[in-house]
């Protein structure tokens, strides 16, 4: 029997938090950044948690994971 294998890009992109939630980081923070006030580009730096439906998704991504 095959083994089962991590998505990588999946795996590099999301990380576990000891309470078991899921962390990721929020997107629109790389380029044209002139515009975006200081405001909204801190807000952007924080990282955010995946909820609901999505979990489903990212437990079939990172079977591994122990999430």
């Amino acid at each position: 029997m095959p083994k089962i294998k991590t998505n990588r890009a999946a795996a590099k992109r999301f990380k576990r938090t000891s309470s078991g939630k899921v962390k990721r980081n929020k997107a629109f923070s790389n380029h044209i950044l002139t515009k975006k006030t200081g405001k909204r580009k801190r807000n952007l730096r924080t990282s955010g948690l995946i909820v609901g439906e999505n979990m489903r998704e990212i437990r079939r991504l990172l079977p591994n994971a122990g999430i």
